[in-house]
């Protein structure tokens, strides 16, 4: 009889079950994925992998707007145009809250839909997948400022202060929630894991935006 193929780590590729499942999870996403095999075995990797695709798709419209918009803040800040260098970002901003409590409502209406398209064929599955896009829905509502402000620090031409909040965001804070929170709260403790790393980016990103402000002038 056929055995599940393990987890292997060197590859970052999770096999589940033979000509089942095969998903390819980024490096810095392992310590999730190592996290989920121990509360929830590979039905929480399932979830987990639909919750990825989903994320890539909504946080697309923050990647790009960051993108499209850093010519304009490069421009504008070798210019000296410092008046207009504080509209943009007061307008990005809003744009960026206005998006993210946009998602985040639409996540949460769509969560049954999108995972029934996913996991629809287990009904276990597809009720796991639904409650953790529920919990997962709500880091939204900070990714956009948090994206947008590593794009804007780029282009301000400062990739230390950009690097830093990416770092920090993407591996420092998501290991260290994934690990932390499931004690503290359960196995739900592992879907807030990329909410609480939002929200201590968001704060990272104030606290160089405010620090930073009389170099630039851009508040």
């Amino acid at each position: 009889m056929d055995q599940p193929l393990p987890f292997e780590i060197p590859n970052v590729t999770v096999l589940l079950q033979p000509e089942e499942q095969v998903l390819e999870i980024p490096r810095h996403k392992v310590k999730n994925v190592k996290q989920l095999l121990k509360y929830l075995g590979e039905d929480g990797v399932s979830a987990y992998g639909v919750l990825m695709y989903v994320q890539f798709i909504f946080v697309a419209i923050f990647v790009g707007y960051s993108i499209g918009s850093a010519p304009v803040v490069s421009f504008h800040y070798g210019a000296q145009h410092h008046s207009e260098l504080k509209n943009l970002l007061r307008k990005s901003v809003l744009l960026m809250a206005i998006g993210g409590v946009t998602l985040t409502v639409l996540a949460r209406v769509l969560a049954a839909p999108l995972s029934r398209l996913f996991v629809g064929y287990d009904a276990s599955l597809y009720a796991l997948t639904t409650h953790a896009f529920r919990l997962f829905c709500w880091s939204f509502l900070l990714a956009g400022f948090n994206i947008f402000a590593s794009g804007f620090f780029t282009a301000l031409n400062n990739g230390a202060v950009s690097a830093a909040i990416s770092f920090l965001r993407t591996l420092v804070f998501q290991a260290g929630s994934v690990v932390v929170l499931p004690i503290l709260l359960g196995v739900g403790g592992i879907w807030w894991a990329i909410t609480a790393a939002e929200i201590f980016a968001f704060i990272i990103s104030g606290v160089f935006l405010v620090l930073k402000r009389n170099k630039y002038h851009y508040m």
